[in-house]
C-alpha cells in the first residue's frame, strides 16, 4: 500500500465496520490507522481503495489481521480477491498457512472463510502468538459475541 493510499484505506475500513453495526453487532469504536502502519503487508483493491488485506506474522504462519471492504463495492468479489491475493502474498513470502480470528456465527465472516478453505483452529493448536492476539482483541472490547480461529493450508 502506497502512502497516499491510507485515507482512502481507513476510510474504505470504517465503512466496512458498519456492516457489522447494521447487522446490531455493537463494536468499540475503531481507528485502523495503527494497524495500517504495523502491519507487515497491506493489500489494497481500487483507487482510491474499496478494500484492503492487512497481514502480520505470527508463530511462523501469515495471520490475516483485516479484510475490509467499503459496503457500497460490495458483494463483487472484492473480498475473495483480496483474501485470494494475501493467501497468494504469504505463500510468495514463504508461509506454509494462514491464519485469522473471527465472528463463529455472522454470515461474511466465520461460514464465508470456512467456504473459502479455513477451518476452525482448536485452541490447543494455538501458538504464543495467536493466544496474544486473541487476548488483545477481548481486551479491545471486539469479542462481542462468540469468536473462533481458523487456518487455511497454504499448500503451493
Amino acid at each position: 500500500m502506497a502512502a497516499g493510499d491510507v485515507p482512502s484505506a481507513v476510510a474504505a475500513s470504517l465503512a466496512a465496520d458498519t456492516v457489522f453495526a447494521a447487522a446490531g453487532v455493537v463494536l468499540p469504536p475503531d481507528d485502523p490507522r495503527p494497524l495500517l502502519e504495523h502491519a507487515d503487508a497491506v493489500l489494497v483493491t481500487g483507487s482510491p481503495v474499496r478494500g484492503l488485506a492487512a497481514l502480520i506474522a505470527l508463530d511462523g504462519a501469515a495471520h490475516l489481521e483485516q479484510l475490509a471492504v467499503d459496503p457500497a463495492y460490495g458483494r463483487r468479489g472484492l473480498g475473495s480477491a483480496l483474501l485470494e491475493a494475501a493467501c497468494a502474498h504469504a505463500r510468495s513470502r514463504g508461509y506454509a498457512a494462514m491464519t485469522l480470528t473471527t465472528f463463529r456465527d455472522l454470515p461474511w465472516n466465520g461460514p464465508w472463510y470456512a467456504a473459502r478453505g479455513f477451518a476452525v483452529l482448536p485452541e490447543d493448536r494455538w501458538g504464543p502468538g495467536l493466544r496474544a492476539q486473541w487476548r488483545a482483541e477481548e481486551e479491545a472490547g471486539i469479542a462481542v459475541l462468540p469468536r473462533i480461529a481458523m487456518r487455511r493450508p497454504l499448500a503451493g
